[in-house]
């Protein structure tokens, strides 16, 4: 059940990084400004290992951790410069269910690259949440 809290919770502060990221671009290309996230972000992150004591364990990840976990930051930063752009040219109720579709991407990636099982119900889930991101970003 705490997976389903942090869950939540990340999908409120997502929702809050479009809305602060709108009103912060007024005035500012949108590479800059995710430049800025993600320094404020790493700074974040650095403050927290530190203050968990976690920043030792970096020295402890093997090769192939480290490769997957840094070709996330790279996918990471496509996923920021791609929704920062979009943000600068569209509405937030645009970009954000079109941006959310990666729930949808990530379950059929997940059965593809991850042998993970696509049941009936998530299956039509994941065809409810495709459907509603583009009805919405037509509205």
């Amino acid at each position: 059940m705490q997976w389903l809290i942090y869950a939540l919770l990340s999908a409120i502060t997502a929702a809050l990084v479009a809305i602060f990221a709108k009103v912060g671009l007024k005035g500012v290309d949108s590479i800059t400004a995710t430049g800025l996230r993600a320094g404020v972000m790493f700074g974040t992150i650095v403050v927290l290992m530190l203050v968990t004591g976690k920043v030792n364990t970096v020295t402890t990840l093997d090769s192939k951790s480290l490769f997957y976990i840094s070709l996330g930051g790279l996918a990471g930063a496509a996923s920021w410069i791609f929704y920062f752009l979009a943000l600068e040219y569209g509405k937030v109720s645009q970009v954000a269910p079109i941006d959310r579709l990666s729930v949808v991407f990530a379950v059929i990636f997940a059965a593809l690259f991850l042998s993970e099982k696509i049941n009936f119900p998530v299956a039509l889930g994941v065809a409810l949440m495709a459907a509603g991101g583009i009805i919405i970003c037509l509205a």
